[in-house]
């Protein structure tokens, strides 16, 4: 469902990804490792379209994301495509079902459905209790559930996840690994997962190195 080809990242004086060839099944949970600077975070950027590769090709869904233009690229991203970042991201002055409804807002969905589905995706990671509380009310793990909540609310086919577990102590990080295969099993969800976490990339359907921009 995914297929990159070719890809090269470099910036002024340093080039970050040095020739990405890669594919990966719908349904699959892929984690990639590496020492800091390997280009990982680059690489899962460029993927989740949030960056622009310099060269080579990238398709999700058979459709080449090289050809379409910004305005597209946005919806496509916003339809087909979900985040989970160490930090969370949540905006502060929201409450917790608000976080998890913008992505649907945003993307002109009709507002009853959305609201229905974010009660859903709450209820079932364990946080219908705690949909009027700001992220400031909650513990960090239940801010990673809101953003696990959040990147699904679009039902999209693929999860990028950079470091997701990063900023959790070991209980909370080993629910939310248990989280992600319990979400691929019941909706045939796509992760890919930048991780330094060993458990977790060990336990991955696929544990792919990065080292000095190549994948090895």
């Amino acid at each position: 469902m995914l297929e990159a080809r070719n890809i090269y990242k470099g910036y002024p004086h340093l080039e970050v990804l040095k020739g990405i060839d890669l594919q990966i099944k719908q349904g699959e949970i892929v984690s990639v490792v590496g020492a800091s600077g390997a280009g990982k975070t680059t690489l899962l950027h460029i993927l989740g379209t949030l960056d622009k590769q310099d060269k080579g090709e990238l398709f999700i869904n058979g459709v080449n994301l090289n050809q379409i233009g910004d305005k597209e690229l946005a919806l496509f991203r916003n339809n087909h495509i979900g985040f989970v970042f160490q930090f969370h991201n949540l905006l502060p002055e929201f409450s917790c079902f608000e976080n998890v409804c913008l992505p649907g807002y945003i993307g002109k969905r009709d507002k009853k459905q959305v609201e229905q589905k974010a009660k859903e995706l709450l209820d079932r990671l364990g946080l219908s209790q705690r949909l009027n509380h700001k992220p400031s009310e909650l513990s960090g793990g239940e801010q990673q559930r809101t953003s696990v909540a959040r990147a699904l609310i679009n039902s999209p086919s693929i999860v990028f996840a950079d470091e997701p577990s990063g900023n959790l102590d070991s209980n909370n990080a080993e629910e939310l690994h248990k989280l992600f295969f319990e979400l691929r099993n019941e909706f045939n969800l796509t992760f890919v997962i930048v991780t330094h976490n060993q458990s977790l990339a060990k336990s991955a359907d696929r544990k792919l190195e990065m080292r000095d921009g190549k994948i090895v």
